[in-house]
This record gives structure tokens, C-alpha cells and sequence, in this order.
């Protein structure tokens, strides 16, 4: 059976290159960050978060960037099935940068775009008639041919008796009234505009505008005349946006002043950057909308999605989830750029770092092969082959993965790099070491930089990892210089979208009890490092374990999880601490290494085995591991019960 949908949005998609300089000119930028644009489709986005089942109509290229929109709006949970692949034309691109408080410039290249290709053939009636809602943006109504595919979509959710809505979305270039250095313009007056909105706007139930686009659909820039003007063709409830002011909803006749009409409570932040912030605002109206809200509470939800937008970079990537603008209900604002609130930071980055990269993470099972130094200690051993039996590790890991998720490897850039980069797009979760090995207090790889900048470079799905030795009893030079290393590490590898998996092992340190990790973890902490991943030694005891998990769980209850490492053990024994460590719920599963590849890579380096032979064993070695692992995990389940 066909999934039910909420809301299916309709019209343009863009790669949107954002401008990394802010306070510059565009014409300056020397680097972009690349996101998922149009209003539709952020506004897909925008609603996926915060809980809805939301699809988008739309159309992309045949090619790289078109294959980017509709892979992040799978990460996002957006519903692609309406998703034209059009093999002539390219995905739209949109170029914006952040110039100042008042000026965002933007440049569209959209002639002949993938998204103009829709038409009515495009639009199914099964697929409409599985949602709740329809709703079209402006753009798709000021050409002939999405015009039918807009209007198809309306009339047959009207028919069906489901609601629909209209975000004006006015960019006066993009209905031919403005040049291409008008992207930033936000009216033009024109009688052809007017006139074919107002053609349209009795299809509505809720029309959304901000005084400006209420101007054009209602042919007056005096906005209540304006308002009346589309009041006087549409039963709409109409909600009009205020910038600072919030916005204001109408559902019977426009009264004397703006003053008069509905409105929900706002939110005193720092304007840094408007773009998309209309997308995130009709995002959270239509949350409340659909979840039958008053409308003072649809409109608090509007102006707090709307408050996250104008104070984050980029468009979809800065609105909210459901979890976060809870908790940005109950605490309240600490301070006005929101993009600097480390408290609200942590919750945005933990619960839409899914949307970074993908993925199923409920069950680790990792094949590490980072090592370096114990493999350059093996007789026999020199670069190019340690780098060539590192291909066959990654041969044995696909392999036992196949196209199943829960899989993942660990492998470095120095002795690795042809493994890690054909890893990279497989499917498999990649975890990628930082620190020079056996180094205390620690060092890291010169490939990282001095200033750490070379993060930057990093493939986005690639996990941060960092080894240290660290232990509750050491100096306080020790621990100075260890915890300036992996805050500044963390800081950039956030700073890069990155996720960071921090591993430590004490007991290479000095003696360890129950209580050694959890105070090492609750240090890390204590400095504002948030690791995505806790990488373990794995313990004896049960209450080690609790202590462990408390600490974490604790500190930052939105963590990805735990994978327990192997160091060198037999199965026998990584069996032991398997089924002690699946009794934790925090704990996904396993990095394990030398138990897989030890005596194999030994064997290879001095040619006593062939390639085929080495991939085979590993392989069967990696299964066995993951069978135990599972077969524990189930029995802690079970015994859970």
C-alpha cells in the first residue's frame, strides 16, 4: 500500500551556492557551500523536519546536481516519488551571498531549467490524492506549461476534498519583469502579474505573502486595499508576513489595519541572513495549519521557524526540527544569533546530522583497518603494499555488507587513500583517523594542517576519528595539552559539517577500575567536546559499563552511540565482551581490526597468500564477527524482555 502523505509542494528546485565570505560582494566570493534550494522544496524540507510526511513535485537533470536534490531529500525524508528526472535539461542553480543587514544578492540560472519541464503529464492523481495538502508557490503560475501541471494538481485536490495553499513567492525576474541582476528585488509592479494571480487565487484556502507579494496578487501597494482586493476573489484564509512585526492572519472580511487581524507571538533575534527565511516561516504555518492549530499558535510556530532562518546560513539546512523548536519553546533565547547558542547548536547539529550524510546507524558492524605503524612493522611491509592490502580489506568489508545497511569501515588517508576514496559513495559508513599513531599527549597526522584547515577538503560522509590515550590520573600538563587538541579538532570538524567519533583507551595508560572511562568521558565534556560517536574499550564488568554509558547519556542524550573496539583479541574473548557490551542499548556494535586482518596481512606481506585468498578469509573472519555481535545483541533483547 501507497504511503499517506501530509503535503505535496509544487514547483521550482535549485542547487543553491551560498557564498562562504559574508559581508563581501558577491562578486568577491572565492567559495560556496552547496545546499538544496527552491521554495518548494525547502519547504518540503522544512515541514519533513518538523515532523509531516511531505513530497515535493518538481524536476531535475540527469546529472550530478539533479542526483544531489533528490538524494538529500531522501536524507531529509522527503517523499521523491514526484521527482521528474528530465534527461535535456540541467538542475537549476541559484548563487547567493550575505552582504550586509539589507542586501542578500542572488543570481538565478534557470533558462530552460529541469523544474520548467513539468506538465500536466507529469502530475499522477493517485499520487496527489495520497496527501492532505497541496501547495504551489507563485513562480509555477508565470509560465504556460507548469502553469497546466500547478493548476492539474490544484483541481484535483480540490475535487478530492483536500486542502490547499499558496505561498505567493514573488520574484519579479522570474516572471520576466525584472533582469537577471534583479534576483534580490522583491516587487515590480505589472498588470499581467496581477491579473494572473488573481485568475487563480479562488483555488485556495490559505494564501501566504509578505506585504510586498500581497501588493502584486492584489494589484495596490496600499497593502489593506491590497488584501481586499484578493479578498474579494478568494475565501482564503490570508496570512500576511510583517518582517519583525511577525505576521497576521485574516479569515473573514480585511479590517481597517494590519493591527486588527490574528497573530502569534515573536521572537527577538539578529538578522543575518533573509534568504529562505519565508520558506521556513510557511514551513512551520503549515505544521499548525495541518496539525489543526488556532492560528496564534500556527503563527508562533511560522515566526520561530521563520527566526531560525534569518539567523543561520543557508536555507533548508538552517530550519528547525520538531525536537529543536520544543526546545527552544521551553528555554527560551539566551541570545539574539542563534547561530552562536551552543546549547541550541548541539541540539540543531544532533538531530538534522542524519540529513549531512545518510544512512542507517542503528547497528555498527566496522571493519578497521586504519592501523598504520602495526602494519608497517610487519615483515615485508612497504607503502605501496600496505596501501594495496588495505584495497582487499575494502573488498572484504563490501563484500560481507552487499546492499545491506549497518556496515562501515575504518580507514586512513597516509597508507590507505585508494581504499578510502573508492569507499566513498558505497553505501558503507566511513570513519577516518587523525591522530599520528601511539602519539601522547596527542599529535596529529600532518594531513590535517596546522590550523586544521585541511577538513575542509574532507569528503562530507567521512567520520573524524580521533584516538587518545588518556586517563583520569594524569598530569595536568598532559591533559592541557591533549584537551586543546581534541577541542580544537572537534570545533573544526563541526565547523566542516563532520561528524567526530573520539575513542579512548585509559588502560594503555595506567590500571583502570569501573569508574576510569566515565570520568575521562565526563571531561571531554566538561570542555564542550560533544562527539558523535564514543569509541570503547570494551569492559569486564556490567557497572563499567553503566558508568559509561551515564556519562555520556547524561551529558548528551542525543549522541549517535558507542562502537566497542577489539584490541587484538581472539573471538573467544571479543565474544565475552560482545554479549557484556549488547546489554547497553547505546552501544551499536563493533570497530574491530587485527582480530580480522592480523595473521592474514602478516601472511600477505611476505607472499605466502594470494589476493583472492586474503579478501576471502577476511571476509568469512568479518561475517563470523558480525554473526556474534548480532547473536548477542538479540539475546540482550530478548533477555530484556
Amino acid at each position: 500500500m501507497s504511503e499517506k502523505l501530509d503535503i505535496i509542494t509544487i514547483g521550482r528546485s535549485s542547487v543553491d551556492l551560498y557564498g562562504d565570505q559574508v559581508g563581501g560582494r558577491l562578486e568577491d566570493m572565492g567559495s560556496f557551500s552547496k545546499y538544496v534550494g527552491g521554495s518548494p522544496t525547502n519547504i518540503a524540507c522544512g515541514t519533513a523536519r518538523l515532523g509531516l510526511k511531505s513530497a515535493v513535485i518538481t524536476g531535475v537533470g540527469d546529472e550530478h546536481m539533479g542526483r544531489f536534490i533528490t538524494e538529500q531529500l531522501a536524507r531529509e525524508g522527503v517523499n521523491t516519488e514526484g521527482v521528474k528526472v528530465d534527461p535535456d535539461r540541467l538542475t537549476a542553480l541559484v548563487l547567493l551571498g550575505i552582504r550586509d543587514r539589507e542586501q542578500f544578492p542572488l543570481i538565478f540560472y534557470r533558462e530552460n531549467c529541469a523544474d520548467m519541464g513539468l506538465t500536466e503529464d507529469d502530475i499522477d492523481p493517485a499520487f496527489i490524492t495520497r496527501a492532505r495538502a497541496v501547495v504551489a508557490t507563485g513562480t509555477h503560475l508565470s509560465h504556460p506549461k507548469v502553469e497546466a501541471a500547478t493548476l492539474k494538481a490544484l483541481s484535483i485536490a480540490r475535487g478530492a476534498g483536500m486542502r490547499t495553499a499558496l505561498d505567493i513567492d514573488y520574484r519579479p525576474n522570474l516572471w520576466g519583469v525584472a533582469g537577471h541582476g534583479a534576483g534580490e528585488s522583491r516587487f515590480v509592479a505589472s498588470d499581467e502579474v496581477t491579473a494572473k494571480l488573481q485568475s487563480t487565487l479562488h483555488l485556495f484556502d490559505l494564501i501566504v505573502g509578505t506585504e510586498e507579494e500581497f501588493h502584486i496578487a492584489g494589484g495596490s501597494t496600499d497593502t489593506i486595499a491590497a488584501l481586499r482586493a484578493v479578498r474579494a476573489v478568494s475565501n482564503a484564509t490570508l496570512i500576511c508576513k510583517r518582517g519583525p512585526m511577525g505576521a497576521v492572519a485574516f479569515t473573514n472580511d480585511i479590517p481597517g489595519t494590519l493591527d486588527e487581524g490574528d497573530a502569534g507571538p515573536g521572537f527577538p533575534i539578529e538578522v543575518f541572513n533573509v534568504l529562505g527565511a519565508g520558506d521556513g516561516f510557511m514551513s512551520g504555518l503549515l505544521k499548525g495549519w495541518l496539525d489543526g492549530a488556532d492560528w496564534p499558535t500556527a503563527l508562533k510556530y511560522a515566526n520561530a521557524c521563520g527566526a531560525f532562518a534569518v539567523s543561520r546560513h543557508g536555507c533548508t539546512p538552517a530550519y528547525p526540527t520538531w525536537e529543536e523548536l520544543q526546545f527552544f519553546f521551553n528555554r527560551g533565547i539566551l541570545r539574539p544569533d542563534l547561530r552562536n547558542d551552543a546549547e541550541l547548536e548541539q541540539v540543531h547539529w544532533a538531530t538534522t546530522r542524519h540529513t549531512r550524510t545518510g544512512g542507517d546507524r542503528s547497528t555498527m558492524r566496522v571493519f578497521a583497518f586504519d592501523h598504520r605503524m602495526q602494519l608497517e612493522e610487519m615483515e615485508g611491509a612497504t607503502p605501496d603494499k600496505i596501501g594495496a592490502f588495505k584495497s582487499l580489506c575494502l573488498d572484504a568489508a563490501q563484500q560481507a555488507a552487499g546492499s545491506n545497511p549497518g556496515y562501515g569501515i575504518l580507514c586512513d588517508n597516509r597508507l590507505g587513500r585508494d581504499a578510502l576514496h573508492r569507499a566513498a559513495g558505497t553505501g558503507l559508513w566511513i570513519g577516518r583517523p587523525v591522530e599520528w599513531p601511539g602519539s601522547r599527549p596527542l599529535v596529529l597526522e600532518p594531513e590535517i594542517g596546522p590550523d586544521y584547515g585541511r577538513l575542509a577538503n574532507w569528503p562530507r560522509e567521512h567520520v573524524v576519528k580521533c584516538l587518545c590515550f588518556a586517563h583520569p590520573e594524569d598530569d595536568d600538563e598532559t591533559w592541557a595539552a591533549q584537551e586543546a587538541t581534541v577541542q580544537r579538532l572537534f570545533h573544526a570538524a563541526r565547523r566542516n559539517g563532520l561528524e567526530f567519533l573520539l575513542e579512548v583507551i585509559p588502560s594503555k595508560v595506567r590500571p583502570v577500575d569501573d569508574d576510569t572511562t566515565a570520568k575521562v568521558i565526563r571531561r571531554f565534556y566538561g570542555i564542550g567536546v560533544y562527539p558523535d560517536w564514543w569509541k570503547l574499550e570494551p569492559f569486564t564488568t556490567r557497572v563499567a559499563w553503566a558508568k559509561a554509558v551515564a556519562a555520556i547519556e547524561e551529558n548528551d542524550p542525543r549522541t549517535r552511540g558507542i562502537v566497542v573496539l577489539g584490541l587484538d583479541a581472539p573471538e573467544a574473548e571479543l565474544a565475552e565482551s560482545f554479549a557484556l557490551a549488547a546489554e547497553q542499548s547505546l552501544v551499536k556494535g563493533f570497530a574491530v581490526g587485527r582480530t580480522i586482518f592480523g595473521s592474514v596481512a602478516r601472511a600477505w606481506m611476505k607472499g605466502e597468500i594470494a589476493d583472492g585468498d586474503a579478501t576471502d578469509e577476511m571476509q568469512r573472519r568479518f561475517l563470523r564477527l558480525c554473526g556474534v555481535w548480532d547473536a548477542a545483541r538479540a539475546k540482550a533483547m530478548e533477555d530484556a524482555e
